[in-house]
């Protein structure tokens, strides 16, 4: 619900906020306060904020024990201009954990503790008078939210994600980001408080939606694009400035050379090799055995499919495993393709045929025959063909 308040700009422009988690024990001999009661704050802070601060500062004192802090107050700085602290401490006379948000239109509190009304939100609690900031004291109202137990929330959250493979809230990305904050906090701790700089992930070197699915390890290139719901699976290979459209799949063991185009709605099962330049028309379809079965397993009979450079492949066709597409070939949209297709063939219908060929620019070549073979030049861009049966090559001038 805080979440929500936040992200629906009822807080404003946020400012700052705080947490503090304190309580009498429980006294740890192994790890100091830091590691033991901050990693809580650290991730919902991050959460709220959805950004990693750019440094940290902690200080600490050590009581009970030489080595072990037990108690630190650890700033934040964030790119966007909030700041936040976190206090924790085992040596507090009473149980407290309060999270305060303080933005340009309003401050929510959030008190774990209290019997009831855990979330409250005071608006507009700075007015302007005569160009000077002046505080508007009115009571903080309660914000309703169902009251349920977070474990079991949490729970249900993870078995939903498992049936459905949904990403979670709250991730093993996201725990990385939190244990990132603490490395740093310690950092500092040990350096009596000096600020600690944290630096970006490197950003990689491709875009993928927030949406797609990218499960590592795989090769991606510079300057490729994926996007809405694709999902590229482990030792999957692409190359550069590839473009991957809506609702790709992508599985182990596929190669994609560079500059290739995949409209939406395409799966490169394993076994599928693409070569440069290969255009994949919208909800064509590739297979990789020949004779499916569901009760039957066959994935020892996979049958490869290679497209070689600068092929097409049009709109709804189907390409039967086991064939090879020639370099610069045009397969026409709804073909369904059962044997190998020469460079620069043209081929349309069920099962797919011959009617032509064409240029590596996309125009349809005219061949005239001479003495020895047939010959054409592209209308288009000039290029000049010779073909002999069904072999076409370029030929110089």
């Amino acid at each position: 619900q805080l979440k929500r308040l936040i992200d629906g700009g009822a807080l404003g422009k946020l400012y700052y906020l705080y947490s503090n988690r304190l309580n009498l024990g429980r006294f740890r001999t192994e790890e100091n306060i830091l590691w033991s009661f901050a990693p809580h704050d650290v991730s919902v802070i991050l959460y709220l904020l959805n950004e990693m601060p750019e440094r940290v500062a902690a200080h600490g004192g050590n009581y009970l024990h030489t080595q072990i802090a037990d108690t630190t107050i650890t700033t934040l700085a964030f790119p966007s201009g909030v700041q936040g602290h976190i206090f924790v401490s085992w040596l507090h006379p009473y149980k407290e954990h309060r999270l305060v948000v303080v933005g340009s239109e309003g401050m929510a509190i959030f008190a774990d503790t209290e019997p009831e009304h855990k979330l409250r939100i005071l608006r507009q609690p700075v007015e302007w008078r005569e160009r000077m900031p002046v505080p508007r004291l009115t009571e903080a109202q309660p914000v309703p939210f169902e009251a349920v137990e977070p474990l079991r929330v949490e729970c249900q959250h993870f078995l939903e994600c498992l049936a459905t493979r949904r990403t979670p809230e709250t991730d093993g990305e996201e725990a990385l980001r939190v244990l990132q904050v603490l490395e740093a906090c310690q950092q500092s701790l040990n350096q009596d408080g000096e600020p600690v700089a944290i630096a970006p992930a490197p950003k990689p070197p491709y875009f993928a939606h927030e949406t797609a699915v990218i499960d590592q390890p795989c090769e991606i290139g510079e300057g490729t694009r994926i996007w809405h719901f694709s999902h590229v699976m482990q030792n999957a290979r692409i190359g550069k400035n590839c473009n991957i459209g809506q609702n790709v799949f992508i599985a182990s063991g596929v190669m994609v050379g560079d500059n290739v185009k995949i409209q939406n709605n395409v799966s490169l099962y394993t076994g599928v090799v693409l070569e440069d330049d290969v255009f994949c028309g919208p909800s064509m379809v590739f297979t990789n055995v020949i004779n499916p079965r569901s009760h039957i397993s066959r994935k020892a009979e996979y049958k490869p499919t290679l497209v070689k450079r600068g092929a097409t492949l049009g709109a709804n066709c189907t390409i039967v495993c086991g064939t090879t597409i020639g370099r610069y070939a045009f397969v026409g949209a709804g073909a369904v393709v059962t044997r190998d297709v020469p460079d620069y063939a043209l081929v349309m219908g069920v099962p797919a045929r011959i009617t032509g060929w064409m240029c590596q620019c996309g125009v349809r070549l005219h061949f005239e025959p001479r003495e020895d073979a047939e010959y054409a030049t592209c209308a288009h861009c000039g290029a000049r063909y010779r073909k002999e049966g069904e072999t076409v090559q370029e030929v110089s001038e």
